[in-house]
C-alpha cells in the first residue's frame, strides 16, 4: 500500500469513527412509554384519558423531550391477576423504558420481580399497598399516596372521637391486606386496636358478604373501617342496608376508593346514595392551581369527544403526573449522555431448546440510571409538589375529610403528615412548624341522620357471655361469697349487678370463681388473667393499685378503700392523770434519764468548742437540763401481726398485746366497716390517712369500663349506692351508735386536769418566788434612797408625802427594768461610800485645829 493509498484509508476510518460518535451522541426520535391498567374500572376509565392527554401534552411541550417522541404502549389488565400478569410480559416486549401501572396492588406484587429482572421502572398512580415499598421491589415506585398514609389518616379520626375499637371490613387480598395491615399499626400508636378483622373473597357475591356483615355485627364495636375495591364496596353497602347496619349507632370509615366512586358518578343514582348517608369518606388532597384546572378542562373536553359519561377522579391527576414524571426522568437521561439500549438474558431461554417467547424480553441497560433520574424528580404538577423522599414515597402526603349526606358530599376537615386533622388546608399549613395538638373537625352528619356522635360499640351478640373473675376468698364473706358454679354473692357483687343493669345494652354475665375458698387466691393473678384475655372482668374487693393499672382497665372507684386503724373502747371513767397513760412508768423513767444521758454526753462534746456550753456551774447544769428536754425522741418499734378473718381480728384486740394479741388492727376502711358490723365493743380512732378505692377490673381500653363508670356515678347520685353499702355494712349487731354507752373515744378536759394543775402550781411557785424577789429588792431600793442626803427640794418633798408605803410606787418600781434598778443600787452604794470617806475627813481636820 502506498503513502497516498495509506492516507485516504487513515482518513476514511476517521471520518467513519467520527459519523459514529455523532450517531451515538444523537437522542432517539422515539422513546416507548408502556402503561398497564384495567380500562373499564372507576380508576381506569379516568386514569386512560389522563395518560394519553398527559403523552399529548410532552409531545406538544418544546421544553421537555425536544426532538423526541413520547410513544404510548397500552394494555388492559381487565381486573385479572392473571391477564395482568400476560399483558405486562407482553408490554415488556415493546422495549418499554417504564410502566406506567399497574393499577392493581397484587398485579404489582408479580410484576415487580419481571421489572427487576428486566430493569425497567413501574411508575404506579394506584397500586398503595405499603408493602410494595419495601427493599424487594428496587424498581417499583409510588406516584400516589400509600395507604400507610391513609391508615394513619383513618387512625387520627378514631382517636379524634375517642374510639377504642374497630371492626375493619377489607377485600382479602395483597390490596387489602397490606392496608389492614398498616391501619393496626396505626391505631396501636393511638391506643386502639382492630376488633375484627371482616375479609371478603374477591369476586364475592352479595349472599358471601352478607355472611360476612352479619358475622362483623355480631362484635361489640360499631366503628366500621371499609377497605376494598369499587366494584366489592357497592355491594356491601347494599348488603349493609339490607341488614340495617347503616343506622343511627354505627360509624362508617371510608378509604378512598368510595370518592373516586363520587367523583366518577356523572349522575348519582339517588338509591344507592340511601345507603352511604352519613359515611366519612377519605380522598387523597390536591390543591387548587391553575395547572389543575386547565386539566380539569381538557380530561372533560376530552370525555365529551369520547362519548365517556364517568367522572374524573384524584387518580386520573396522579396518572397525568405520572407521565410527565417519566419524561423528565428521560429528558434528564438523555441530556446526561445515556443511551437507549437494550440487551438479551440467555437466562430467559429454555435450556432443552424450547422457547416460551421469553427471549424477546431484553434488559434495559440503562434501567439503573433512569430510576436514579426518576428518584430525583421535583416539579410541581397538577397534584401538588411531585418529589420522593427518602423512603421513595411522594413528599406532603395529605387526604380530604368528607362526609356524604343527601345527594353528594360536604368537606369537613383534612389530614396531613405535617399537622394531623385541620379544617385548615395542608398546603397553608405546611408553610408553619408542625403542630398535630389542635385537632380540629367540622360537625358530621351520622348514619340515621343523627348529629350526636355514636358511642361506637355495643355489648357482642355473638352469644359469648362477659367472663367476669370473683375470687373465692376465705374471710370478709360479705364482700363476695361463692355458693356454687355460677352462685355467688356479696356487696361487691350487688353493686356490679346493680351498675350492669344500668348499661344502655343487655350484658349476659358469666361469673367464674377464682380459688377454692379455703385461702384467698392472688388478686394480681385474677387481674393478670384479665389482661391475658382468660376473662373479660375481675369484680371483687380489687383495689385500684399501680401494678393492676399497668395491665388492666378499671373502672371509677365505687367505694373508698384507705386504711384506718381500729382499736378496742373501755368504759373507763375520765382521770385526771390520762395523759400519762400512753407511756408507763418504767418509760416515763427511762425517757428522762435518757434526756439527761443524752444532755451530758453533748456536753462532754461541746464543752471545749461551744460558747454555749461555758460560763458558770450554774448555767451549764442549766444548759444540760434544757438541751436534754428539749430532744426529740421515738417511739419502740408500732411490730405487726397478720390476721385474716374477723374473728381472729377480735380474738387479737381482746387479748390485747401484752397477752399474745394485738393494740389496734389497721386496715382497709370496707373490711374494717364489716367487722364492726359485727362487734361493737371496738372503734375506728383517729381519720383515715390514705386514699384508695375499690373499681371493677376490665381488659385494657375496653369500653364496657368507661360506661361502667358512668353506672357507677349514677348510682351514686341517686344514692342506690349508699343504700346497698348500708345493706351489708350496718352494725347488726350493735343497739346504739351512742358511743357513751361504751366509754370515751375522746380526750376531753378532765382527762387533762392533773396536768393543768401542775402547771397552775408551777406558775403559782413561780410568781410567789418573783413577788419576793421584788420585796427584797424594793426594800434595798428604798433603804438606799432613805439614806442618801435629801436636798431642799427633796426634803420639801418628804414633807409632802405621807409616810408609809405606796402601791403606786411599787407598781412603778415593778415596771423598771431590772438592769436599771441594778445600776442606780450600784451608784447609790458608791454615793455612800463616798460621803462617808468625806464626812471622816472632815472630822480629821477638825481635831486638827
Amino acid at each position: 500500500m502506498g503513502a497516498a493509498q495509506l492516507v485516504a484509508w487513515f482518513l476514511a476510518l476517521a471520518a467513519a469513527a467520527g459519523a459514529a460518535v455523532s450517531a451515538a451522541g444523537a437522542r432517539p426520535s422515539e422513546v416507548a412509554l408502556g402503561a398497564l391498567f384495567t380500562y373499564d374500572s372507576t380508576i381506569g376509565r379516568a386514569a386512560r384519558l389522563a395518560i394519553e392527554l398527559a403523552v399529548d401534552d410532552v409531545n406538544a411541550d418544546g421544553t421537555v423531550l425536544a426532538g423526541t417522541k413520547l410513544s404510548l404502549k397500552s394494555r388492559d389488565t381487565n381486573c385479572s391477576a392473571f391477564l395482568g400478569t400476560v399483558e405486562a410480559f407482553q408490554l415488556m416486549e415493546e422495549n418499554v423504558v417504564a410502566v406506567i401501572g399497574p393499577q392493581s396492588s397484587g398485579i404489582g406484587h408479580v410484576i415487580s420481580h419481571v421489572a427487576n429482572e428486566l430493569h425497567v421502572p413501574l411508575l404506579s398512580f394506584a397500586a398503595t399497598d405499603p408493602a410494595l415499598a419495601a427493599l424487594e421491589y428496587p424498581y417499583f415506585l409510588r406516584t400516589t399516596i400509600s395507604d400507610y398514609f391513609q391508615m394513619n389518616a383513618v387512625a387520627s379520626i378514631v382517636d379524634y372521637y375517642q374510639w377504642k375499637r374497630v371492626t375493619a371490613i377489607y377485600v382479602d387480598d395483597d390490596y387489602g391486606r397490606g392496608g389492614v395491615s398498616a391501619l393496626g399499626d396505626a391505631l396501636a400508636t393511638k391506643r386502639a386496636i382492630i376488633s375484627y378483622k371482616a375479609a371478603i373473597p374477591p369476586n364475592s357475591n352479595a349472599d358471601v358478604i352478607s355472611d360476612v356483615l352479619v358475622r362483623a355485627n355480631m362484635m361489640e364495636s360499631r366503628v366500621m373501617v371499609v377497605h376494598v375495591n369499587p366494584d366489592t364496596g357497592k355491594r356491601i353497602f347494599s348488603a349493609a342496608n339490607k341488614l340495617q347496619m347503616v343506622a343511627s349507632g354505627y360509624v362508617w370509615i371510608v378509604t378512598d376508593w368510595l370518592a373516586a366512586v363520587l367523583d366518577s358518578s356523572a349522575s348519582r343514582d339517588l338509591k344507592d346514595m340511601s345507603h352511604i348517608q352519613g359515611l366519612i369518606v377519605l380522598r387523597q388532597h390536591t390543591p387548587e392551581s391553575d395547572a389543575k384546572n386547565k386539566f380539569i378542562s381538557k380530561w372533560n373536553t376530552m370525555a365529551r369527544n369520547r362519548s365517556v359519561t364517568s367522572g374524573l377522579n384524584s387518580y386520573g391527576f396522579y396518572a397525568y403526573d405520572s407521565v410527565w414524571t417519566v419524561a423528565r426522568a428521560i429528558d434528564q437521561f438523555l441530556d446526561s449522555g445515556q443511551q437507549i439500549n437494550f440487551s438479551t438474558d440467555p437466562r430467559l431461554h429454555d435450556s432443552n431448546g424450547n422457547t416460551l417467547r421469553l427471549s424477546t424480553l431484553k434488559i434495559f441497560d440503562g434501567g439503573e440510571q433512569m430510576l436514579q433520574q426518576l428518584l430525583l424528580t421535583n416539579f410541581t404538577g397538577v397534584t401538588g409538589p411531585v418529589q420522593f423522599g427518602s423512603d421513595r414515597n411522594l413528599v406532603r402526603p395529605a387526604y380530604d375529610i368528607l362526609n356524604v349526606g343527601g345527594s353528594g358530599s360536604r368537606l369537613i376537615g383534612y389530614w396531613s403528615n405535617h399537622s394531623g386533622l385541620s379544617i385548615a388546608a395542608p398546603e397553608i399549613l405546611y408553610q408553619k412548624p408542625p403542630n398535630t395538638s389542635a385537632q380540629q373537625l367540622y360537625n358530621v352528619l351520622w348514619p340515621g341522620d343523627s348529629t350526636t356522635m355514636p358511642r361506637g360499640w355495643v355489648f357482642r351478640n355473638n352469644g359469648q357471655a362477659l367472663r367476669v373473675g370473683v375470687p373465692n376468698k376465705a374471710s370478709f364473706k360479705d364482700l363476695v361469697s361463692s355458693r356454687g358454679p355460677g352462685n355467688v354473692t356479696g356487696y361487691c357483687i350487688d353493686v356490679f349487678n346493680t351498675a350492669i343493669k344500668l348499661l344502655p345494652y343487655p350484658v349476659p354475665v358469666q361469673f367464674v370463681t377464682i380459688g377454692d375458698g379455703t385461702k384467698n387466691p392472688s388478686y394480681i393473678g385474677i387481674v393478670s388473667m384479665v389482661a391475658a384475655n382468660t376473662l373479660d372482668a375481675a369484680v371483687g374487693d380489687f383495689a385500684i393499685v399501680r401494678n393492676g393499672t399497668a395491665i388492666s382497665e378499671y373502672t371509677q372507684p365505687y367505694v373508698e378503700a384507705g386504711l384506718v386503724i381500729v382499736a378496742p373502747v373501755k368504759q373507763t371513767p375520765p382521770s385526771a392523770w390520762a395523759f400519762l397513760k400512753p407511756f408507763t412508768l418504767e418509760m416515763w423513767c427511762v425517757t428522762g434519764a435518757l434526756f439527761i444521758l443524752v444532755g451530758v454526753v453533748v456536753w462532754l462534746l461541746e464543752h471545749r468548742i461551744n460558747e454555749d456550753f461555758r460560763g458558770s456551774p450554774r448555767r451549764q447544769v442549766i444548759t444540760i437540763i434544757w438541751f436534754s428536754f428539749s430532744t426529740m425522741f421515738t417511739a419502740h418499734k408500732s411490730r405487726l401481726v397478720a390476721l385474716n378473718t374477723i374473728q381472729e381480728y377480735a380474738d387479737a384486740l381482746n387479748r390485747g398485746p401484752n397477752y399474745g394479741g394485738v393494740a389496734v388492727i389497721v386496715d382497709e376502711k370496707p373490711y374494717i366497716d364489716i367487722f364492726l358490723s359485727y362487734y361493737c365493743n371496738f372503734r375506728i380512732v383517729g381519720q383515715q390517712f390514705t386514699r384508695e378505692g375499690w373499681g371493677f377490673a376490665f381488659q385494657r381500653d375496653s369500653p364496657l369500663a368507661a360506661d361502667m363508670s358512668t353506672a357507677i356515678l349514677q348510682l351514686s347520685e341517686s344514692g342506690q349506692l349508699q343504700r346497698i353499702h348500708d345493706e351489708w355494712f350496718t352494725r347488726r349487731g350493735c343497739a346504739s351508735d351512742d358511743e357513751s354507752q361504751v366509754g370515751a373515744t375522746r380526750l376531753g378536759v378532765g382527762s387533762f386536769s392533773g396536768l393543768f394543775l401542775m402547771c397552775a402550781l408551777i406558775c403559782i411557785f413561780a410568781l410567789v418566788v418573783f413577788f419576793i424577789r421584788i420585796c427584797w429588792q424594793y426594800n434595798q431600793y428604798s433603804s438606799s434612797e432613805a439614806a442618801r442626803e435629801p436636798s431642799a427640794a427633796d426634803a420639801d418633798a418628804i414633807q409632802r408625802r405621807p409616810s408609809g408605803c405606796s402601791f403606786k410606787e411599787l407598781l412603778q418600781f415593778v415596771d423598771k427594768k431590772e438592769e436599771e434598778i441594778r445600776r442606780k443600787m450600784k451608784r447609790r452604794s458608791s454615793d455612800k461610800d463616798n460621803q462617808a470617806a468625806g464626812s471622816s475627813g472632815a472630822l480629821s481636820v477638825t481635831s486638827a485645829y
